[in-house]
């Protein structure tokens, strides 16, 4: 109980300075691909920011992972977890970094009892049209044959592509911009069945209220009946017996 209640106070102390960590991420992937060409000492900015960031995701894990007993049970139930913090050293590419800090970013949203479902879609869905633009940008920009050259096409192909629209109007040429995209498809498509799932839900639950507060008035009228029976029925028992006193 001890080491839970550690464990929940280190994810409680640590949640909003690795949020911080998670948005200087986000500038520091976005301004080399935005500020393109970047100079040499803003790559090298940005790209040390990335590591800290990455390296603190890692700490966090390993931390958590020390502050229980039932270590073999926290790695098999956080194995996303896991995946995200090994993904960059197995090849360290930007993208990976930026997908493995996403999941990351997730995960520890998710422990987060005061953030609603609804807030969490909200950021999803931002955090998804943010990274997706800049990371196809950043792949198609220099294609010979690719059509995605500026930050405002890289927002529009992202938009109609979560929404499953899909105009054709621009479109990845490579084939990474083309697992992106792929990406990018699948999570809108998981976005909008929780959208409608949580609609759903909510819309069932007032139906639910609605029939216990039916069901609760149903039951108060059928007992205020049956005490007005069992007063009539005592009324009517003195009524006899004052007229069989009174013969």
């Amino acid at each position: 109980m001890n080491e839970q209640s550690a464990q929940a106070r280190w994810e409680r102390r640590t949640q909003r300075p690795l949020l911080a960590l998670a948005v200087a991420f986000a500038v520091a992937y976005a301004v080399p691909i935005v500020d393109n060409p970047a100079s040499r000492p803003l790559l090298v900015v940005c790209t040390a920011t990335e590591w800290v960031v990455w390296g603190a995701f890692a700490v966090d894990y390993l931390m958590r992972l020390a502050l229980t007993r039932r270590r073999r049970e926290f790695v098999r139930t956080h194995w996303i977890d896991l995946c995200a913090v090994v993904l960059p050293l197995l090849q360290p590419l930007r993208l990976l970094r930026m997908v493995s800090t996403l999941l990351l970013v997730g995960r520890r949203a998710r422990m987060a009892s005061q953030i609603r479902l609804t807030t969490y879609v909200a950021g999803a869905v931002v955090g998804l049209l943010m990274f997706g633009s800049l990371a196809v940008l950043s792949v198609e920009r220099e294609s010979p044959k690719g059509n995605i050259r500026t930050l405002g096409d890289a927002v529009w192909w992202s938009f109609t592509t979560m929404t499953t629209v899909g105009y054709g109007d621009h479109a990845p040429t490579t084939g990474l911009g083309r697992m992106i995209a792929v990406g990018l498809m699948l999570s809108g498509i998981a976005l909008l069945g929780v959208v409608t799932a949580n609609i759903a839900a909510w819309f069932i639950s007032r139906f639910e209220k609605d029939d216990v507060e039916e069901r609760r008035q149903t039951e108060a009228i059928a007992s205020l009946t049956e005490e007005i029976r069992l007063l009539r029925a005592e009324v009517a028992r003195l009524a006899r017996d004052r007229e069989e006193q009174r013969s």
